[in-house]
């Protein structure tokens, strides 16, 4: 089977395919076949060796932690009717053709949603509900999204429309704009054309962070919440003054355990079957071409979720 490696620390050449030898589902567990790979910013600052403080990985390893794909294999334990069962599993090592997950711990994905887009709920989709959950939202409040075309932007765009929120979106150029527009928008702002102190938001959600989202921390008004839980650009979390009135909440709050991740998982798929949210793959590679995923990326040309193919 086919899988990519980060031979070493560095730029998006370093993922390398290689053919290996499929793996075996041991007792307990089953065989994937991969239909579509979730990837996140966060993979490229591994990949770059930026990253170790927190994920302390040595190459050669293998990228990615989540996937959808169809059980093609049980192991010994394991009720041979998941077998064709369409299925979403976290595991770590995921750019490869095929893994192995612990039967206990898959996700169904619904047959009215297809193995890619549902791809793109894989972290996502928990992130954003989780967040609008913090957030408290409510009919006809003003909620500012910076970022508001990224993996979980768009996603709470579209959870703060249904509620009945006022929602203003920042991106960068007309093709974003009209996308954030065309699924839930009120208002669209060039985000480095946003007037921030003079927006005055009830909740303010940053998937940007750097000195972007430190400068939209002056969209909340005050008595508000900011939500601060990206870090796009190299520059970090956005940072909030201490002496604001606001409650903030950052990254770390949206961190979940196994079970609580796969519940809202499961509830994420549930939302797109009912049309409350539309997950948006912007773009697809091969899976041998994830350097090109990762590159592309890196240089924020992407809009919504890139997958990988094998």
């Amino acid at each position: 089977m086919l899988l990519v490696q980060a031979t070493r620390f560095g730029g998006p050449d370093v993922l390398v395919a290689h053919q290996v030898l499929g793996p075996v589902p041991a007792p307990g567990e089953v065989l994937i076949a991969v239909a579509a790979i979730d990837t996140m910013v966060i993979e490229t600052r591994i990949r770059a060796g930026t990253a170790g403080q927190w994920f302390p990985v040595t190459p050669p390893y293998v990228p990615g932690g989540a996937v959808t794909g169809t059980v093609v294999a049980v192991g010994d334990g394991v009720d041979p009717a998941l077998r064709g069962r369409r299925v979403a599993a976290y595991v770590d090592g995921s750019y490869a053709e095929q893994v192995v997950a612990p039967a206990a711990e898959l996700v169904d994905v619904p047959d009215a949603l297809d193995l890619p887009e549902s791809a793109a709920l894989l972290h996502d989709g928990p992130t954003a509900l989780a967040l609008a959950e913090l957030a408290g939202l409510k009919p006809d409040q003003r909620v500012v999204v910076v970022g508001g075309t990224g993996g979980a932007a768009i996603l709470l765009v579209q959870l703060a429309h249904a509620i009945g929120a006022h929602v203003l979106a920042t991106a960068r150029g007309a093709a974003k704009l009209d996308l954030a527009r065309r699924l839930g928008a009120d208002e669209v702002v060039e985000t480095g054309r946003a007037d921030w102190a003079s927006l005055r938001a009830a909740v303010v959600f940053d998937g940007v962070g750097g000195t972007t989202g430190t400068a939209a921390v002056a969209a909340v008004a005050d008595g508000g919440t900011f939500l601060g839980y990206g870090a796009a650009t190299s520059g970090g979390f956005a940072t909030v003054a201490a002496d604001r009135d606001l409650t903030s909440y950052g990254i770390g709050d949206v961190q979940f355990d196994p079970p609580r991740r796969r519940e809202l998982l499961a509830r994420s798929f549930a939302a797109a079957v009912e049309g409350t949210i539309v997950p948006v793959v912007g773009q697809t590679f091969p899976l041998a071409q994830a350097s090109g995923a990762h590159a592309a990326i890196e240089a924020r040309t992407v809009t919504g979720k890139t997958l990988l193919l094998p």
